[in-house]
Protein backbone atom coordinates (compact mmCIF):
# COMPACT_ATOMS: atom_id res chain seq x y z
CA UNK A 1 0.00 0.00 0.00
CA UNK A 2 1.09 3.39 -0.54
CA UNK A 3 2.21 5.66 2.12
CA UNK A 4 0.11 8.20 1.10
CA UNK A 5 -3.47 6.45 2.79
CA UNK A 6 -1.41 6.80 6.27
CA UNK A 7 -1.45 10.22 6.04
CA UNK A 8 -3.27 12.20 9.12
CA UNK A 9 -6.47 13.78 7.34
CA UNK A 10 -7.17 16.53 10.19
CA UNK A 11 -9.45 18.93 8.87
CA UNK A 12 -8.41 22.52 9.96
CA UNK A 13 -11.34 24.63 9.94
CA UNK A 14 -11.42 28.27 10.32
CA UNK A 15 -14.85 30.07 11.63
CA UNK A 16 -15.01 33.92 11.39
CA UNK A 17 -17.93 35.44 13.26
CA UNK A 18 -17.79 38.70 15.30
CA UNK A 19 -20.16 37.44 17.43
CA UNK A 20 -19.48 35.61 20.50
CA UNK A 21 -22.04 33.34 21.06
CA UNK A 22 -21.89 31.92 16.93
CA UNK A 23 -18.33 31.29 17.66
CA UNK A 24 -19.30 29.10 20.59
CA UNK A 25 -22.17 27.30 19.23
CA UNK A 26 -20.42 26.42 15.51
CA UNK A 27 -16.67 25.25 17.28
CA UNK A 28 -18.90 22.86 19.55
CA UNK A 29 -20.86 21.76 16.19
CA UNK A 30 -17.46 21.07 14.48
CA UNK A 31 -15.77 19.16 17.73
CA UNK A 32 -18.61 16.75 17.37
CA UNK A 33 -18.47 15.95 13.93
CA UNK A 34 -14.79 14.16 14.32
CA UNK A 35 -11.55 14.23 12.85
CA UNK A 36 -11.55 18.26 12.66
CA UNK A 37 -10.23 20.85 14.96
CA UNK A 38 -10.89 24.61 14.58
CA UNK A 39 -9.92 27.92 15.06
CA UNK A 40 -11.73 30.88 15.42
CA UNK A 41 -11.83 34.80 14.59
CA UNK A 42 -14.01 37.35 16.37
CA UNK A 43 -11.67 39.89 14.22
CA UNK A 44 -11.92 39.43 10.33
CA UNK A 45 -8.75 41.32 9.54
CA UNK A 46 -7.40 39.09 12.35
CA UNK A 47 -8.91 36.09 10.63
CA UNK A 48 -7.51 37.14 7.30
CA UNK A 49 -3.91 37.67 8.44
CA UNK A 50 -4.05 34.14 10.01
CA UNK A 51 -5.52 32.86 6.59
CA UNK A 52 -3.04 34.02 4.22
CA UNK A 53 0.01 32.72 6.43
CA UNK A 54 -1.61 29.26 7.26
CA UNK A 55 -2.77 25.92 5.79
CA UNK A 56 -6.61 24.90 6.72
CA UNK A 57 -9.48 23.35 5.00
CA UNK A 58 -12.63 25.04 5.46
CA UNK A 59 -14.06 28.91 5.99
CA UNK A 60 -16.91 29.01 8.03
CA UNK A 61 -17.48 33.23 7.62
CA UNK A 62 -20.16 35.36 8.84
CA UNK A 63 -21.83 37.87 6.21
CA UNK A 64 -22.78 40.83 8.67
CA UNK A 65 -19.26 41.98 10.13
CA UNK A 66 -17.92 45.46 11.19
CA UNK A 67 -15.10 46.61 8.60
CA UNK A 68 -14.82 43.77 6.71
CA UNK A 69 -17.75 41.81 5.41
CA UNK A 70 -17.95 38.45 4.34
CA UNK A 71 -17.88 38.80 0.63
CA UNK A 72 -15.02 41.19 1.34
CA UNK A 73 -13.21 38.69 3.04
CA UNK A 74 -13.73 36.21 0.76
CA UNK A 75 -12.37 38.40 -2.26
CA UNK A 76 -9.34 39.18 -1.04
CA UNK A 77 -9.01 35.30 0.46
CA UNK A 78 -9.50 33.98 -3.18
CA UNK A 79 -6.65 36.83 -4.41
CA UNK A 80 -3.80 34.42 -3.20
CA UNK A 81 -3.38 31.76 -5.73
CA UNK A 82 -2.93 29.12 -3.01
CA UNK A 83 -6.37 29.72 -1.58
CA UNK A 84 -8.29 29.98 -4.72
CA UNK A 85 -10.23 26.60 -4.27
CA UNK A 86 -10.33 25.94 -0.82
CA UNK A 87 -14.10 25.24 0.03
CA UNK A 88 -15.90 28.28 1.59
CA UNK A 89 -19.39 28.33 3.40
CA UNK A 90 -20.77 31.77 4.02
CA UNK A 91 -22.95 31.97 6.99
CA UNK A 92 -26.07 34.90 7.10
CA UNK A 93 -29.34 36.04 8.27
CA UNK A 94 -29.61 38.29 5.09
CA UNK A 95 -32.35 36.31 3.35
CA UNK A 96 -31.89 38.47 -0.15
CA UNK A 97 -30.95 36.58 -2.81
CA UNK A 98 -28.81 39.63 -4.29
CA UNK A 99 -26.32 38.67 -1.19
CA UNK A 100 -25.57 35.10 -2.18
CA UNK A 101 -25.31 35.67 -5.69
CA UNK A 102 -22.40 38.36 -5.17
CA UNK A 103 -21.09 35.90 -3.06
CA UNK A 104 -20.97 33.05 -4.94
CA UNK A 105 -19.29 34.97 -7.42
CA UNK A 106 -16.68 36.27 -4.85
CA UNK A 107 -16.30 32.97 -4.49
CA UNK A 108 -18.27 30.80 -1.22
CA UNK A 109 -19.21 27.44 -2.62
CA UNK A 110 -22.14 27.23 0.02
CA UNK A 111 -24.25 29.34 2.57
CA UNK A 112 -26.61 28.55 6.18
CA UNK A 113 -28.73 30.60 7.45
CA UNK A 114 -28.98 32.28 10.69
CA UNK A 115 -30.23 30.90 13.14
CA UNK A 116 -28.24 27.59 12.48
CA UNK A 117 -29.60 24.70 12.17
CA UNK A 118 -27.70 21.78 13.58
CA UNK A 119 -28.38 18.99 11.26
CA UNK A 120 -28.19 21.42 8.25
CA UNK A 121 -25.11 22.68 9.58
CA UNK A 122 -23.32 19.02 10.19
CA UNK A 123 -24.52 17.55 6.80
CA UNK A 124 -23.05 21.27 4.67
CA UNK A 125 -19.76 20.84 6.78
CA UNK A 126 -19.55 16.89 6.40
CA UNK A 127 -20.14 17.30 2.72
CA UNK A 128 -17.58 20.05 2.16
CA UNK A 129 -15.18 18.27 4.10
CA UNK A 130 -15.58 14.99 2.58
CA UNK A 131 -14.58 16.78 -0.78
CA UNK A 132 -11.78 18.58 0.54
CA UNK A 133 -10.64 15.40 2.25
CA UNK A 134 -10.80 13.59 -1.30
CA UNK A 135 -9.01 16.66 -3.12
CA UNK A 136 -6.02 16.20 -0.71
CA UNK A 137 -5.68 12.42 -1.08
CA UNK A 138 -6.01 13.60 -4.94
CA UNK A 139 -3.10 15.82 -4.40
CA UNK A 140 -0.95 13.76 -2.32
CA UNK A 141 -1.25 11.02 -5.21
CA UNK A 142 -0.24 13.27 -7.81
CA UNK A 143 2.73 14.32 -5.67
CA UNK A 144 3.36 10.42 -4.87
CA UNK A 145 3.49 9.42 -8.61
CA UNK A 146 5.34 12.61 -9.76
CA UNK A 147 8.23 11.80 -6.85
CA UNK A 148 8.22 8.14 -8.01
CA UNK A 149 8.82 9.57 -11.71
CA UNK A 150 11.48 11.88 -10.34
CA UNK A 151 13.53 9.01 -8.80
CA UNK A 152 13.00 7.22 -11.87
CA UNK A 153 14.36 10.07 -14.28
CA UNK A 154 17.37 10.40 -11.73
CA UNK A 155 18.12 6.94 -11.80
CA UNK A 156 18.50 7.27 -15.66
CA UNK A 157 20.74 10.49 -15.33
CA UNK A 158 22.55 8.80 -13.26
CA UNK A 159 23.29 5.46 -15.31
CA UNK A 160 23.48 8.40 -17.87
CA UNK A 161 26.14 10.08 -15.77
CA UNK A 162 28.12 6.85 -15.43
CA UNK A 163 28.35 6.28 -19.29
CA UNK A 164 29.68 10.03 -19.47
CA UNK A 165 32.25 9.78 -17.23
CA UNK A 166 33.55 6.45 -18.70
CA UNK A 167 33.54 7.76 -22.19
CA UNK A 168 35.92 10.74 -20.94
CA UNK A 169 38.11 8.09 -18.95
CA UNK A 170 38.33 6.27 -22.41
CA UNK A 171 39.80 9.26 -23.82
CA UNK A 172 41.63 10.72 -20.89
CA UNK A 173 43.89 7.05 -20.70
CA UNK A 174 44.90 7.43 -24.16
CA UNK A 175 45.66 11.28 -24.21
CA UNK A 176 48.70 12.99 -22.36
CA UNK A 177 45.81 15.43 -21.06
CA UNK A 178 45.50 14.57 -17.25
CA UNK A 179 42.40 13.97 -15.36
CA UNK A 180 43.00 17.50 -13.55
CA UNK A 181 43.09 19.04 -17.01
CA UNK A 182 39.19 17.37 -17.86
CA UNK A 183 38.21 18.90 -14.45
CA UNK A 184 39.44 22.30 -14.79
CA UNK A 185 38.42 23.09 -18.46
CA UNK A 186 35.36 21.79 -17.36
CA UNK A 187 34.92 24.24 -14.64
CA UNK A 188 35.99 27.03 -16.41
CA UNK A 189 33.30 26.24 -19.34
CA UNK A 190 30.67 27.17 -16.76
CA UNK A 191 32.55 30.12 -15.39
CA UNK A 192 31.65 31.09 -19.00
CA UNK A 193 28.89 29.81 -19.79
CA UNK A 194 27.55 31.46 -16.28
CA UNK A 195 28.11 35.03 -17.31
CA UNK A 196 26.26 34.31 -20.80
CA UNK A 197 23.24 33.69 -18.78
CA UNK A 198 23.38 30.12 -19.18
CA UNK A 199 20.41 28.38 -17.08
CA UNK A 200 21.71 26.61 -14.09
CA UNK A 201 20.07 23.28 -15.71
CA UNK A 202 22.60 24.22 -18.83
CA UNK A 203 25.53 24.62 -16.61
CA UNK A 204 24.91 21.46 -15.18
CA UNK A 205 24.85 19.97 -18.42
CA UNK A 206 27.87 21.66 -19.54
CA UNK A 207 29.70 20.38 -16.33
CA UNK A 208 29.19 17.01 -17.60
CA UNK A 209 29.60 17.25 -21.42
CA UNK A 210 32.58 19.31 -21.74
CA UNK A 211 35.11 16.42 -20.20
CA UNK A 212 33.84 14.37 -23.47
CA UNK A 213 35.17 17.10 -26.07
CA UNK A 214 38.23 14.88 -27.05
CA UNK A 215 36.44 11.66 -26.70
CA UNK A 216 37.04 11.03 -30.28
CA UNK A 217 41.32 10.83 -29.37
CA UNK A 218 40.44 7.03 -28.70
CA UNK A 219 40.62 6.70 -32.63
CA UNK A 220 43.90 8.93 -32.84
CA UNK A 221 46.95 6.52 -33.52
CA UNK A 222 48.96 6.47 -30.30
CA UNK A 223 52.39 7.13 -32.59
CA UNK A 224 50.63 10.66 -33.03
CA UNK A 225 48.81 10.86 -30.20
CA UNK A 226 51.51 10.30 -27.41
CA UNK A 227 54.06 11.89 -29.70
CA UNK A 228 56.65 14.18 -27.83
CA UNK A 229 57.63 16.82 -30.82
CA UNK A 230 55.78 18.52 -33.29
CA UNK A 231 53.52 16.97 -35.40
CA UNK A 232 54.59 16.98 -39.39
CA UNK A 233 51.73 18.28 -41.15
CA UNK A 234 50.25 15.14 -42.04
CA UNK A 235 50.14 13.60 -38.51
CA UNK A 236 48.53 16.91 -37.51
CA UNK A 237 45.86 15.61 -40.32
CA UNK A 238 45.13 12.68 -38.58
CA UNK A 239 45.25 14.48 -35.69
CA UNK A 240 42.71 16.67 -36.56
CA UNK A 241 40.01 13.95 -37.35
CA UNK A 242 39.61 13.23 -33.62
CA UNK A 243 36.98 15.95 -33.83
CA UNK A 244 34.81 14.22 -36.05
CA UNK A 245 35.34 10.96 -34.59
CA UNK A 246 34.22 12.29 -31.36
CA UNK A 247 31.07 14.15 -33.12
CA UNK A 248 30.00 10.28 -34.64
CA UNK A 249 30.76 8.32 -31.42
CA UNK A 250 28.29 10.76 -29.75
CA UNK A 251 25.34 11.96 -32.15
CA UNK A 252 21.78 10.52 -32.55
CA UNK A 253 21.66 10.38 -28.39
CA UNK A 254 18.89 10.86 -27.00
CA UNK A 255 20.53 12.05 -24.15
CA UNK A 256 20.82 15.52 -23.53
CA UNK A 257 24.18 15.74 -22.31
CA UNK A 258 25.32 13.19 -25.25
CA UNK A 259 23.78 15.62 -27.30
CA UNK A 260 25.63 18.62 -26.06
CA UNK A 261 28.92 16.74 -25.73
CA UNK A 262 28.25 15.72 -29.57
CA UNK A 263 28.12 18.80 -30.68
CA UNK A 264 31.29 20.30 -28.62
CA UNK A 265 33.17 17.63 -29.55
CA UNK A 266 33.01 19.04 -33.28
CA UNK A 267 32.78 22.36 -32.80
CA UNK A 268 35.14 22.82 -29.84
CA UNK A 269 38.78 23.80 -33.02
CA UNK A 270 36.19 26.11 -34.77
CA UNK A 271 37.93 29.32 -34.67
CA UNK A 272 35.52 32.16 -34.99
CA UNK A 273 36.79 33.97 -37.65
CA UNK A 274 36.71 30.70 -39.76
CA UNK A 275 40.08 29.09 -39.76
CA UNK A 276 39.76 25.96 -37.72
CA UNK A 277 38.82 22.78 -38.34
CA UNK A 278 37.24 20.58 -39.15
CA UNK A 279 34.45 22.32 -41.25
CA UNK A 280 35.91 25.78 -41.01
CA UNK A 281 33.05 27.42 -39.30
CA UNK A 282 32.88 31.47 -38.31
CA UNK A 283 31.04 33.42 -35.78
CA UNK A 284 27.61 32.34 -34.42
CA UNK A 285 28.09 29.44 -36.99
CA UNK A 286 29.77 27.45 -34.50
CA UNK A 287 27.95 26.44 -31.40
CA UNK A 288 28.27 28.36 -28.40
CA UNK A 289 29.04 25.24 -26.38
CA UNK A 290 31.87 24.73 -28.80
CA UNK A 291 32.62 28.56 -28.50
CA UNK A 292 32.92 28.42 -24.47
CA UNK A 293 35.01 25.29 -24.41
CA UNK A 294 37.64 26.50 -26.97
CA UNK A 295 38.52 29.70 -24.59
CA UNK A 296 38.41 27.02 -21.73
CA UNK A 297 40.72 24.26 -22.91
CA UNK A 298 42.97 26.71 -24.41
CA UNK A 299 43.59 28.50 -21.79
CA UNK A 300 43.86 25.13 -19.30
CA UNK A 301 46.62 23.45 -21.85
CA UNK A 302 48.92 26.90 -22.02
CA UNK A 303 48.73 26.89 -18.90
CA UNK A 304 49.59 23.19 -18.54
CA UNK A 305 52.53 21.43 -18.32
CA UNK A 306 52.66 18.84 -21.02
CA UNK A 307 55.11 16.81 -22.30
CA UNK A 308 55.98 18.71 -25.61
CA UNK A 309 55.84 22.12 -23.56
CA UNK A 310 56.47 23.65 -20.55
CA UNK A 311 53.57 25.96 -18.81
CA UNK A 312 52.97 29.39 -19.42
CA UNK A 313 52.48 32.07 -16.98
CA UNK A 314 49.68 33.10 -16.35
CA UNK A 315 49.59 36.74 -17.76
CA UNK A 316 50.60 35.22 -20.82
CA UNK A 317 47.94 33.09 -21.49
CA UNK A 318 45.66 35.93 -20.29
CA UNK A 319 47.22 38.40 -23.20
CA UNK A 320 46.85 35.26 -25.57
CA UNK A 321 43.74 35.35 -24.71
CA UNK A 322 43.07 39.17 -25.80
CA UNK A 323 45.32 38.89 -28.60
CA UNK A 324 43.26 35.66 -30.35
CA UNK A 325 39.76 37.47 -29.46
CA UNK A 326 37.87 37.74 -32.43
CA UNK A 327 40.08 35.57 -34.42
CA UNK A 328 40.51 32.36 -32.69
CA UNK A 329 38.09 33.11 -29.79
CA UNK A 330 34.89 34.97 -29.61
CA UNK A 331 35.42 37.85 -27.73
CA UNK A 332 32.10 37.55 -25.62
CA UNK A 333 33.34 34.37 -24.33
CA UNK A 334 36.93 35.55 -23.80
CA UNK A 335 35.62 38.30 -22.02
CA UNK A 336 33.02 36.43 -19.25
CA UNK A 337 36.31 33.84 -18.61
CA UNK A 338 38.70 36.80 -18.06
CA UNK A 339 35.34 38.34 -15.90
CA UNK A 340 35.65 35.32 -13.28
CA UNK A 341 39.49 34.86 -12.91
CA UNK A 342 39.53 34.87 -9.25
CA UNK A 343 37.19 31.74 -9.56
CA UNK A 344 39.32 30.40 -12.65
CA UNK A 345 42.58 30.40 -9.65
CA UNK A 346 40.40 28.46 -7.28
CA UNK A 347 39.69 25.72 -9.66
CA UNK A 348 43.62 25.57 -10.42
CA UNK A 349 44.63 24.98 -7.23
CA UNK A 350 41.74 22.17 -6.06
CA UNK A 351 42.85 20.46 -9.25
CA UNK A 352 46.56 20.70 -9.59
CA UNK A 353 48.54 17.51 -11.18
CA UNK A 354 52.01 16.53 -11.52
CA UNK A 355 55.27 17.39 -12.30
CA UNK A 356 55.90 16.37 -16.11
CA UNK A 357 59.29 16.10 -17.81
CA UNK A 358 59.31 18.55 -20.58
CA UNK A 359 60.74 16.47 -23.77
CA UNK A 360 60.55 19.34 -26.53
CA UNK A 361 58.95 22.89 -26.41
CA UNK A 362 57.56 24.36 -29.73
CA UNK A 363 54.02 21.49 -30.32
CA UNK A 364 51.02 24.04 -30.28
Amino acid sequence: MNDIYALDLTMQVVIVDDTVINLSLMEALIKKIGGCQSKTFSAPHEALEWCEQNPFDLLIVDYMMPDLDGIEFIARLRQRPALEHLPILMVTADQESDVRYRALETGANDFLTKPIDRPEFNSRVRNMLSLRRSHKLLSDRAALLANEVHQAIEAIRLRERETVIRLARAAEYRDPETGAHIRRMANYSCFIAQELGWSSAQVNMLLEAAPMHDVGKVGTPDAILLKPGKLSADEFVIMKQHASIGYELLKDSNSPVLIMAAEIALTHHEKFDGSGYPHGLANEAIAQSGRIVAVADVFDALTSIRPYKPAWELDRAISFLKEQSGTHFDPECVEAFLRRMDDVEVIRQRYTEEPVEVFEPGRT
